[in-house]
């Protein structure tokens, strides 16, 4: 799992060594989650979750409220924020991990930096005007920048590409130039090719494919666990079910240069990585 180059990522007042690759665990607190279909959505079972994925051998929690399935309906700021809030605080301080917030929302990301957060994971990055890029810069927090067209609710029509990797590579270079125009230091970034937004199965087998080749933009995080196109690919319509097929696609990036993988299994991950790790190191050495 080692990637392309000795990196650290600034996320407030972490520096998180990239050097090798990181399990970032799910924990969605959402009635309608395509992956376990609102398991999550009480508080008190959303911290327990979290703290179980570090115990599992989580790098990094990731925590949202709002679902990015395809054709999910938005939820209001407030309701956003009523979700996630109690999860951010109860975590912080006891998971012992960098805590991520997804959200697009500056107001959401603003309050759980300030609950002790220090990524935010913005599937529409920087669309809303300047305020989420005031947001990151101000506080320092680290951001993942991820490829997409239109929002979770249009987002089929429009997986349209002549060639998806140098569409994606282009988009994210020039998300790359505006983090930086609005005065984001470029070793707080992450970048995401957006596996399953506005993406076909043979578009995401594509980007996946192509991890050598935006890693040299920036450091990677993959997204693919339990979506849709695992379950094209192995005939299985039950997301909860797509466990081999998930941790197979977590590997594959992670040997070949992703800096993050983000999965809702991390403990059959983490085995996965220990393995194809020990074995990449006696290969490399031969």
């Amino acid at each position: 799992m080692k990637v392309p180059t000795e990196r650290v990522w600034r996320c407030c007042d972490r520096s998180i060594d990239l050097s090798t690759s990181l399990v970032m665990g799910i924990v969605n607190v959402t009635p309608d989650s395509f992956s376990d279909g609102g398991r999550c959505f009480d508080a008190a079972v959303a911290i327990r979750q979290g703290l179980q994925l570090v115990e599992d051998g989580a790098d990094l929690l990731d925590i949202g409220g709002e679902s990015t399935r395809p054709g999910a309906d938005d939820v209001s700021e407030a309701e956003e924020l009523r979700r996630v809030m109690p999860v951010v605080s109860g975590l912080n301080g006891r998971c012992g991990v960098p805590i991520s917030v997804d959200t697009r929302r500056p107001a959401v990301a603003r309050a759980a930096i300030a609950a002790g957060a220090c990524i935010i994971n913005d599937v529409m990055p920087l669309t809303d005007g300047p305020e989420m890029a005031d947001v990151v810069r101000e506080s320092g927090c680290g951001l993942v920048t991820m490829h997409m067209r239109g929002t979770p609710k249009t987002m089929l029509a429009q997986a349209v590409y002549e060639d998806v990797v140098a569409e994606v590579e282009d988009c994210l270079a020039a998300a790359l130039a505006q983090c930086a125009a609005r005065g984001i230091a470029r070793d707080r970034v992450v970048i995401d090719p957006g596996i399953g937004f506005a993406k076909t199965t043979r578009h995401n087998l594509e980007l996946m494919a192509a991890v050598p080749r935006l890693a040299r933009l920036a450091p990677v995080l993959i997204g693919a666990s339990r979506k849709r196109f695992i379950g094209e690919l192995c005939d299985e319509p039950a997301a909860t079910e797509r466990l081999g097929g998930s941790v197979g696609a977590a590997v594959w990036c992670a040997l070949h240069g992703a800096a993050v993988v983000r999965v809702h299994d991390v403990k059959a991950t983490r085995q996965a990585l220990k393995v194809a790790f020990e074995l990449d190191q006696l290969d490399g050495a031969r």
